[in-house]
C-alpha cells in the first residue's frame, strides 16, 4: 500500500517560486489501474516522480506499507526504487549500443543475479510482451511500439508491486497505443499501475480509477481509498549492488561499441594529461634544481651562531678611518678608538637559551631550515689501536715539535694550507650531504664508534690521515719533526703508496674518555694527570672503546660542491655519547659536587678569577717524578752531600702533609749545559717559586722563605738515594 499524506514539493528559480504539488494526499491501492489526468505544468510528472523516489517531497509524508520514509537514506531509496518499482517512459530510454535482450537484462544486474539467470528471466519478460523473435536486434532496428513493449519487459524483469507509466502512448500511434494499453491493463490485475496521460478517452478505457491534477492539487478521484489502520509487515528487500567485474564488463562494451568517440577521448585526455606531467615536470625540476644550488651553497657556507657574534661590516666601515669629528684646532691630531669600537661590535649570544627555543614547537624553524645543528666543545680522544705504545691520533700532537709547541705548530701548518686534524663530525641529519657522495665501499656510519673515510673526488687520501691510521710508519713523522725541532736536515718518503678500499675497511682505532686521565691520589686529596704515565695510559688503551672505519665515500663526478673535506668522520651521536659517558665519572661527579671551586687546582674559582696567573699555573704538570728512571740513572749518597740551598721554613702554619724533598745538585745541571748562570738570580727565583709553591698549595708562611740567594750551589752528586723518601709518593704534582 502506497499513502501520500499532504504532499508538497516547490521548485525555485531565481526569485520565482513554483508549487508543483500543493498538499497532495492520496491513497493507492495494492493493485489498480490509476490514471492521473491534468494539463501541463499541473504536477503530474513530479507526482510520479516523488512516488518512484526519484525526486524527494519538501514537506508531508510518503508511506510505504505504513512505514514513513522521512528518514530515508540515499541507500534505502536506492533499494525501494530496485525492487518495488518499474518505471516505463515515453522516450523509452533504451541504450542504443546494447541488443534488446541486453538492455532488458541490465535491470538485474543491480541486484547481484547470474548470467545465466538473467538471461533466462529477460526472455521470459521479453516473450509476456511479444517480443521473443527480436531479443538480438538494437532498438534502432525496432518500432516505436516494440521500444516501449522492451521498455515494459525492463520495467517487469525485478516483478515490481508498482509500475510508473508516464505517458507510455505519447510517442505511438492509436494502433500501437491500444496494444499497448492492453498490456498494461493486464500487468495491472495484480500490482499498481499509476500512468500519467492527457489523453482521457484512454484513461476512461481502460483504467479503473482516475486522478485529476490541476496547479498541484488534487481536483477529483473516481476510486478513492482510505488507508486501513492495522499495521502490516513490511517486504524483505534485496539492496542494490553491483560486482566488479559486471561494472568492467559494462563499461568496456561501451567503449568497444563506441570506438571513434573512445579514440578521440583518449586522445584528447592524453595531450591533456601529458601537458599536465610535462607542466608539473618542469615546475619540479626547477624547484629541485633551485634547492640544489641552495643545499649546496648552505651547506658550504651555513648559516652559523656562534657564542660571540662580531658585526664585520661595521668594523671594516670603521678601519678605514672615515670618521668624521669636529676639532677645535686643526693641528690637532685626533684619536681613532678602533679597540672601543671593535668590542663595541662583539656581542654574547645565550645559545642554551636559543637551543631550549628552537626545540619548542613555538619556534616554528622547521618551515625556513632544511636541519638545525648543534656543536660542542668536545674533541674525541681517539688513539692507534696499536697498543703497544700510546700514539694520539686526535687531537694529533704529532706536530706539536713546530713552533715550539703544539697550538703553534698546527697554526703553522694551516698557514701553508695543511690541515693537521683529520677527524670531523658527521652532521646529525646525513640527507644534507649523502647526496654529495657515491659510497665506494661499506656504508655510512650507524653506532656512534664507527668511523667514515672521505676520499678526494680522484680517490686520494692525504699522508697525515695515513700515519694517523698507521698504514704509513708514524716513526717517519716523528724522525721528520724531530729533525725540525733540531733544526736538522729533514729526510721526507719518496715513495707514493696506494691501498685498497679493504686495507682502509680494516684500519680500527682505540676511544678514550678525557675525564679517564685524573686519578684521585689520596696522598694529597687532588686529582692527578696521569697522561705521562705510559703504563698508567696503556691500562686506559686495553680497556678503551674500540672505532672501526665502516665505510669509504668520495665526492659524485657532478657534484659542484662538496660539504666534509677528505679525512675520516665519526657520526654526531659520538659527541653525545662522549658527554653521557663523562658525566657518570667520578672527577665530573665531584666537580658538580663541588661547584665552588676547581677540583684540579684546589682553588674557588673567585680566587682563579682574581689572579688569573695562579689559575692558569700548574705546578703538577711541570713536575713529574719516576723513582725507577731515577733508581736507573744514577746512586746518591747522602751521607757526603750537604745541601748549600739552606731554607729556614716556618712550617707551623702548614695544612697539609708536606712531602720529604731531596736535595738536589744544581752543579750537575750547569756542567751540563754550555751556558753560564748567574747563581745569586737562580736562587732567588728557586727560593721565590718554592715559597709560592708551598704558601698556595700547604699553607705555608711565606714569609717564613728567606730572600737572599744562597752564597754557593753544591757542587758534588750524592751517591745514594736518600732513606726519608715517602714510600707512596705520586707519580706527578
Amino acid at each position: 500500500m502506497l499513502h501520500l499524506a499532504d504532499i508538497r514539493k516547490m521548485y525555485h528559480t531565481g526569485t520565482f517560486t513554483q508549487a508543483a504539488l500543493d498538499g497532495v494526499t492520496l491513497t493507492f491501492r495494492d493493485s489498480e489501474f490509476v490514471a492521473v489526468l491534468g494539463p501541463s505544468g499541473s504536477g503530474k510528472t513530479t507526482l510520479l516522480n516523488i512516488v518512484g523516489g526519484l525526486d524527494h517531497y519538501d514537506s508531508g509524508d510518503l508511506q510505504i506499507d505504513q512505514i514513513s520514509t522521512k528518514e530515508y537514506a540515499d541507500r534505502d531509496w536506492d533499494t525501494y526504487r530496485n525492487n518495488r518499482i518499474g518505471f516505463v517512459f515515453q522516450s523509452y530510454n533504451l541504450i542504443p549500443h546494447q541488443s534488446v535482450l541486453s538492455n532488458v537484462e541490465l535491470a538485474l544486474t543491480l541486484s547481484g543475479i547470474e548470467k545465466a539467470e538473467r538471461v533466462a528471466r529477460a526472455k521470459e519478460a521479453l516473450d509476456k510482451v511479444g517480443l521473443s523473435d527480436h531479443i538480438n536486434k538494437l532498438p534502432n532496428q525496432l518500432s516505436g511500439g516494440q521500444m516501449q513493449r522492451v521498455a515494459i519487459a525492463r520495467a517487469l524483469i525485478n516483478d515490481p508491486e508498482i509500475l510508473l507509466a508516464d505517458e507510455p502512448t505519447g510517442a505511438l500511434d492509436s494502433k500501437t497505443s491500444v496494444a499497448v494499453m492492453n498490456l498494461l491493463q493486464e500487468i495491472a490485475a495484480d500490482r499498481l499501475v499509476v500512468m500519467v496521460t492527457h489523453n482521457p478517452e484512454l484513461a476512461q478505457h481502460y483504467a479503473n480509477r482516475i486522478v485529476s491534477l490541476k496547479d498541484g492539487q488534487v481536483t477529483d478521484d473516481t476510486r478513492p481509498f482510505m488507508p486501513p489502520t492495522d499495521a502490516r509487515e513490511a517486504k524483505t528487500a534485496r539492496r542494490a549492488s553491483m560486482s566488479f567485474f559486471t561494472a568492467i564488463a559494462l563499461s568496456f562494451t561501451n567503449l568497444m561499441t563506441k570506438k571513434g568517440r573512445t579514440l578521440m577521448t583518449s586522445f584528447a585526455g592524453s595531450i591533456g594529461i601529458i601537458g599536465i606531467a610535462l607542466i608539473l615536470a618542469l615546475a619540479n625540476g626547477v624547484n629541485a634544481y633551485s634547492r640544489g644550488v641552495e643545499e649546496n651553497t648552505l651547506s658550504l657556507y651555513p648559516l652559523q651562531i656562534m657564542t660571540q657574534g662580531i658585526d664585520l661590516s661595521s668594523m671594516i666601515a670603521g678601519a678605514t678611518g672615515n670618521v668624521t669629528q669636529d676639532l677645535d684646532e686643526e693641528a690637532q691630531v685626533h684619536e681613532m678608538k678602533m679597540v672601543a669600537r671593535m668590542f663595541e661590535r662583539i656581542g654574547a649570544n645565550d645559545l642554551a637559551a636559543l637551543k631550549t627555543y628552537l626545540d619548542s614547537s613555538e619556534s616554528g624553524v622547521d618551515q625556513y631550515a632544511n636541519a638545525v645543528e648543534y656543536t660542542y666543545s668536545v674533541t674525541p680522544q681517539i688513539f692507534s689501536s696499536d697498543r703497544t705504545t700510546v700514539r694520539q691520533v686526535n687531537p694529533n700532537n704529532a706536530f706539536a715539535s713546530m713552533m715550539g709547541f703544539g697550538s703553534s705548530g698546527s697554526s703553522a701548518m694551516a698557514s701553508m694550507g695543511v690541515s693537521t686534524n683529520i677527524f670531523a663530525s658527521l652532521p646529525d641529519d646525513y640527507g644534507l650531504v649523502n647526496g654529495q657522495y657515491d659510497t665506494v665501499a661499506g656504508r655510512w656510519p650507524e653506532a656512534y664508534n664507527e668511523i667514515m673515510v672521505v676520499l678526494t673526488s680522484s680517490g686520494g687520501l692525504s699522508d697525515i690521515a695515513l700515519y694517523s691510521m698507521g698504514l704509513r710508519n708514524p716513526v717517519e713523522l716523528d724522525e721528520m719533526m724531530a729533525n725540525l725541532a733540531a733544526n736538522k736536515p729533514i729526510v721526507s718518503p719518496a715513495d707514493q703508496l696506494t691501498f685498497t678500499y679493504e686495507d682502509l675497511l680494516d684500519v680500527s682505532f682505540t676511544l678514550l674518555a678525557s675525564s679517564d686521565y685524573y686519578q684521585w691520589d689520596s696522598t694529597y686529596s687532588m686529582w692527578a694527570d696521569m697522561r705521562q704515565d705510559e703504563k698508567y695510559m696503556k691500562s686506559l688503551l686495553a680497556r678503551g672503546t674500540p672505532m672501526e672505519v665502516v665505510g669509504i665515500v668520495k665526492p659524485k663526478d657532478d657534484a659542484s660542491a662538496t660539504m666534509l673535506s677528505p679525512g675520516l668522520y665519526y657520526p654526531a651521536s659520538l659527541i653525545h655519547h662522549i658527554m653521557d659517558v663523562t658525566a657518570q665519572t667520578p672527577i665530573v661527579k665531584d666537580q658538580l659536587a663541588h661547584p665552588s671551586f676547581d677540583v684540579l687546582t684546589g682553588k674557588t674559582f673567585a680566587e682563579e678569577t682574581k689572579n688569573p696567573g695562579l689559575a692558569d699555573f700548574d705546578f703538577a704538570s711541570m713536575i713529574h717524578i719516576d723513582q725507577s728512571a731515577i733508581e736507573s740513572m744514577f746512586t746518591l749518597d747522602m751521607s757526603g752531600f750537604s745541601p748549600s740551598l739552606n731554607l729556614d721554613l716556618d712550617l707551623s702554619s702548614a695544612t697539609g702533609n708536606l712531602p720529604t724533598l731531596p736535595a738536589l745538585d744544581f752543579s750537575f745541571i750547569l756542567s751540563n749545559l754550555n751556558i753560564e748562570i748567574d747563581q745569586d738570580v737562580l736562587g732567588q727565583i728557586m727560593a721565590d717559586t718554592l715559597a709560592l709553591y708551598l704558601s698556595e698549595v700547604y699553607g705555608v708562611d711565606s714569609g717564613a722563605v728567606p730572600t737572599d740567594a744562597p752564597t754557593a750551589l753544591p757542587t758534588a752528586l750524592p751517591t745514594s738515594l736518600p732513606t726519608d723518601l715517602p714510600t707512596s709518593a705520586p707519580t706527578s704534582l
